[in-house]
């Protein structure tokens, strides 16, 4: 056999891909992530902008451990 990971966007997606596979009878794991919504969304928000050439939060190395 073989293992497919899916990744819903949404929680609408997320029902439908259950029902399907309710349907099917497949076995199917459901696990939360670990991580909390609001940091994954700034950091995907971050990527997003670096991607689209955005400038960054501009970090003084010289001063960033005082």
């Amino acid at each position: 056999m073989e293992t497919i990971i899916a990744h819903p966007k949404n929680k609408d997606e997320a029902r439908a891909l259950k029902a399907v596979m309710k349907v099917l009878k497949i076995d199917f794991i459901s696990e939360k992530s670990p991580y909390n919504p609001k940091f994954v969304k700034k950091i995907s928000e971050g990527v997003e902008e670096r991607k689209a050439c955005k400038p960054g939060m501009v970090i003084d190395a010289e001063n960033m451990w005082k």
